[in-house]
């Protein structure tokens, strides 16, 4: 899964959990032994929700961390190499910019 996909999966996570919240609040009057049990599944599983939610955060962001020291690994131990790949990078980006 790209970290696009995952960004956007956590963006609709976070407005489902604001939806439920809205709801819970709204039928915060309500009284009635179905309503009770389906509010205390909505607020179960909206704790469940955030704790994933923060999970996956936390991992995402590792493995962020972790991404960005191999490459700075990469560039100090290889500097020359990381010189060219971005001249050529930068040469490819032109070539396609000047197309248009």
């Amino acid at each position: 899964m790209s970290q696009a996909s995952v960004d956007r999966l956590m963006d609709d996570v976070q407005k489902v959990i604001g939806e439920v919240e809205h709801l819970l609040k709204a039928t915060a009057g309500q009284a009635g032994e179905k309503v009770d049990e389906a509010r205390d599944r909505a607020e179960r599983t909206l704790r469940e929700a955030r704790s994933k939610l923060e999970e996956l955060q936390d991992e995402a962001l590792s493995r962020a961390r972790h991404a960005a020291g191999e490459a700075d690994r990469y560039v100090r131990d290889n500097p020359w190499q990381s010189i060219g790949i971005a001249a050529g990078l930068a040469f490819l980006v032109g070539v396609l910019v000047s197309r248009r």
